[in-house]
């Protein structure tokens, strides 16, 4: 699916913006991490984008070395230069640094998955995560990304998110879920509930019926919003257990990275 496109620039910002810069990277972004491979059919399938100009995006995006071809599968992967641009900006995150002996301290404790994420368009994308070796239900890699919808880690995101930027997440969803939007709305108002009333939200089966999970969102100085979930197996993370244990911790490990980020920049 196509990136969605700010309608409201004004005739100056509309005459900066680039835009068959912001093509080449709806490129780029169609990929998922459950995809080795993409041919220019399936490419313009995903950014609404025809399919000429989708052959000459990606001939330029391989010659620059952000797309490999394969002669073989007649198809294009993601190439190292993709690597590197991601890379960099993960190296630059202090709440990385910071925030993973605690996570996996967590994650042992709990036998679960602790994980850290940032919104991506309509869904939060994996930027760390951590295991034990004998964690069940769904494992999931940095890369990896979940619906904010019916996740608790989407639903922690909405809930740290301002009111007017929240109103205008939900009516994307809203779009793109017409058909399930009254289940989904009704989740999204109880997380609010629980966050309010908790400082964590939940979801117990909401996105896949064998996963449970909690999540605390962390709002950094610069508005960006990340989000700490520990998700499980349903029959392992309880929603008792969630509520007396792992819950309060995660909001213990928002608090100590919080703690520890304002120590960093001063």
């Amino acid at each position: 699916m196509t990136k969605d496109r700010r309608t409201d620039r004004t005739p100056e910002d509309a005459r900066k913006f680039v835009e068959a810069l912001a093509r080449g990277l709806e490129v780029l972004s169609c990929f998922h991490p459950s995809d080795h491979y993409l041919g220019n059919q399936e490419i313009s399938k995903r950014t609404r984008l025809p399919k000429s100009t989708v052959s000459r995006l990606t001939f330029t995006l391989a010659e620059l070395g952000y797309l490999n071809y394969s002669t073989t599968h007649n198809k294009y992967c993601l190439g190292n230069a993709v690597i590197g641009l991601g890379y960099a900006k993960l190296a630059q995150m202090d709440i990385r640094r910071i925030s993973r002996p605690l996570m996996q301290a967590l994650a042992e404790h709990t036998q679960a998955s602790v994980n850290l994420g940032i919104r991506d368009q309509l869904n939060m994308i994996y930027i760390d995560t951590y295991r034990n070796t004998s964690t069940l239900a769904v494992q999931l890699d940095v890369g990896s990304q979940i619906p904010i919808a019916t996740t608790s880690m989407g639903k922690a995101y909405l809930c740290a998110l301002p009111e007017d930027k929240r109103t205008e997440l939900m009516e994307q969803i809203r779009a793109n879920e017409a058909q399930n939007w009254p289940l989904i709305k009704d989740g999204i108002d109880k997380a609010m509930a629980d966050y309010r009333e908790f400082g964590y939200c939940t979801s117990l089966g909401t996105w896949r019926t064998e996963v449970h999970a909690a999540a605390v969102p962390l709002t950094l100085d610069d508005g960006t919003i990340m989000v700490f979930s520990c998700s499980g197996a349903s029959f392992q993370l309880s929603r008792q257990l969630i509520e007396t244990d792992i819950g309060p911790r995660l909001i213990n490990l928002v608090g100590n990275v919080r703690t520890a980020l304002s120590f960093v920049k001063n």
